[in-house]
């Protein structure tokens, strides 16, 4: 049995990016994950540049992580 014809397979498996609604969803969940991250750290440290690097992080996170299931 050759790979391609195994059920289950979905097209997404076959090289195609996700959809621009993907796209968004996983970038505003980054987003959301950085902005917490950055806020427990701030509080904690009490050092306020702890938020931009939660965000810069978030937004790569966001870039580069699996898309979201529907």
């Amino acid at each position: 049995m050759s790979k391609s014809s195994r059920p289950g397979k979905d097209s997404k498996s076959k090289g195609q990016g996700p959809t621009p609604e993907q796209r968004r969803k996983q970038i505003f969940l980054g987003l959301a994950v950085g902005a917490v991250m950055g806020l427990v750290l701030g509080f904690f440290t009490q050092f306020w540049l702890w938020l931009p690097a939660g965000l810069a992080m978030g937004l790569a996170t966001g870039a580069i992580m699996k898309p979201p299931a529907n």
